[in-house]
């Protein structure tokens, strides 16, 4: 437990509560060309900096935990650096790192999962099942991990290794796959001399199979578990040819959105998973792992029919949910992440509203609470989804923004709550679908609710920050990294860019009711500058009246 804030005696205080609202996706482009952010009219946010003090935070590499600046922020950890207020080495560092030291394969959990694969069951040539996604994006994943783990497999005596590859196309390029593919292939047959076996079995796009997050639509995960488990799908010979065959099939077809496919030799699948069997999910991040280790691990599932369940001995790459405790085994323990915002503002009082749709509700709860399922306080805290739509973001890029801003202008002036925070998802989910079109649409949408929020802040003199967890739609089209001239097809057309990008992002204090606390010039430069978003929480809690931590990173206040 923590002890309650400190009331700071300068505050002079507000009459509403303080509302952040978190733009997910949206950040300043480096380009002009592909850069949907400036592109779009976004009058509301254009006319909200214009009178307000603002910034650029960092949302990138290792100002949010991540091994290295060339590596992409992601939501869950912008969403951990807001909530904890400070920079805690996240899953790709500490799996690359628990590697390079062996920890890894020195803990119980690879024990268990080698050991088990290596003596297999009766007469049967046990398997080493890996599922996840291939990719090098260091978002969810990376295939040096997987590599590091076959090497080993070979080590420690298996025979038979079967890859259940998940494309990526959203944090590396939409149409990379058989980039990734045609060098994987060759390392395994490499690595398959003696009586090392080691082959892709089956896969599918991200979009389409095994990788839905928060039960927004669980169908995934059945396609996921019949292909990977049942090898029940259209049958290739291999994985290039699946890929090249849907795309020629489907014009246009990216590589999130692949159909799923069976690797056959003889006409029979060469890696259903069968009992007696070693499964490892090798993502590291965890809110698109928690559905798929529930299909294995559960007793009592009632999502779909899971038909053959069979008995293996299952591993996550990390722990997915730590108040869940799941997966029961994992290779590699996530970050402790104590003290967060969330738990501080419980212990001193503080009532707060979070609230998204669906695709980021995970976020702002979860993640933002430190990766911790469930309320500090039942009576302190509300929690609001909405449901997002199922179906293709391009066809609806406005989302459930209305919907959640039509929930936030009833708590705004019900004297309910102290902070409210909330996710639009748009720039992220509809960025991620790469059509140029639909995320000008999306941007535009949230623009017109962010116009409605300050309409409802002024009314009830509350503080308004605005900022976002990492960049994507500001970043829409391939760039040539040296001349950064926009990268083209074939007909001329630019290469969309479905990847977050490395650009920072806003952050902007709209305070009507300014009373003199801080210094609250207008214009870029007026706020603290070269800072990350876990500056986010010393800032929110400074505008509440309260004196942050002393550990937390600075607010953006001077």
């Amino acid at each position: 437990m923590v002890e309650a804030l400190k009331k700071n005696p300068a505050w002079k205080g507000r009459k509403g509560p303080v509302v952040l609202v978190i733009m997910d996706g949206v950040g300043y482009g480096k380009y002009k060309e592909g850069d949907a952010v400036a592109d779009s009219k976004m009058y509301n946010l254009e006319n909200i900096k214009a009178k307000s003090p603002h910034t650029r935070l960092k949302a990138h590499g290792k100002a949010v935990g991540l091994p290295s600046d060339d590596d992409m922020g992601n939501s869950e950890v912008g969403h951990n650096a807001m909530g904890c207020g400070r920079v805690f080495n996240q899953g790709a560092a500490l799996v690359s790192t628990s590697i390079a030291t062996g920890a890894m394969f020195t803990g119980q959990a690879w024990k268990e999962i080698s050991s088990n694969a290596a003596k297999g069951e009766g007469t049967k040539v046990p398997t080493l099942h890996f599922i996840g996604l291939f990719s090098d994006g260091n978002v969810h994943s990376h295939l040096d991990h997987l590599k590091a783990m076959i090497r080993q497999a070979k080590k420690d005596g298996i025979k038979k290794v079967r890859v259940h590859v998940l494309f990526d196309g959203r944090d590396v390029g939409e149409t990379s796959a058989l980039e990734y593919i045609d060098p994987f292939e060759a390392f395994l047959k490499e690595e398959s001399t003696g009586n090392f076996d080691a082959r892709i079995a089956s896969g599918g796009g991200r979009m389409w199979i095994t990788m839905d997050r928060y039960g927004a639509d669980w169908s995934m995960v059945e396609r996921g578990w019949n292909v990977h488990v049942h090898g029940e799908g259209r049958k290739f010979a291999n994985a290039r040819e699946a890929v090249e065959t849907y795309r020629r099939e489907i014009p246009g077809i990216i590589d999130q959105d692949l159909k799923e496919f069976v690797v056959v030799d003889g006409g029979k699948p060469i890696g259903t998973i069968e009992d007696g069997d070693s499964v490892v999910y090798f993502n590291f991040r965890g809110d698109r792992s928690l559905e798929i280790t529930a299909a294995f691990e559960d007793d009592t599932f009632d999502k779909f029919d899971r038909g053959r369940r069979p008995r293996v001995c299952y591993a996550g790459m990390m722990e997915y949910d730590g108040d869940l405790h799941a997966p029961k085994r994992y290779l590699v323990s996530p970050p402790s992440i104590d003290r967060t915002m969330g738990e501080y503002l419980a212990a001193t009082g503080v009532r707060t509203l979070a609230i998204s749709e669906t695709q980021k509700y995970g976020h702002v709860t979860y993640f933002f609470n430190g990766n911790r399922t469930g309320k500090f306080d039942d009576k302190l805290e509300d929690y609001v989804e909405i449901k997002s739509d199922v179906l293709p973001f391009e066809q609806r890029p406005w989302m459930k923004c209305a919907e959640i801003t039509d929930e936030v202008l009833k708590a705004i002036p019900s004297g309910k709550f102290d902070f409210i925070r909330l996710n639009f998802p748009n720039g992220d989910m509809v960025g991620h679908t790469g059509i140029y079109q639909a995320v000008v649409c999306s941007m535009e949408a949230m623009d017109l609710q962010l116009g409605r929020i300050t309409k409802a802040v002024d009314e009830a003199g509350a503080v308004l920050v605005i900022t976002a967890d990492h960049g994507n739609s500001d970043d829409m089209f391939e760039h040539d990294k040296k001349s950064g001239a926009v990268s083209r097809k074939a007909d001329g057309s630019p290469k969309a860019k479905t990847s977050h990008s490395l650009n920072p992002v806003p952050c902007i204090v709209y305070d009507p009711g300014y009373k003199g606390e801080y210094p609250n010039a207008t214009g870029e430069g007026s706020l603290n500058e070269g800072l990350g978003i876990s500056s986010i929480a010393a800032t929110c809690i400074q505008l509440l009246g309260y004196v942050p931590p002393a550990d937390y990173d600075k607010s953006v206040l001077k």
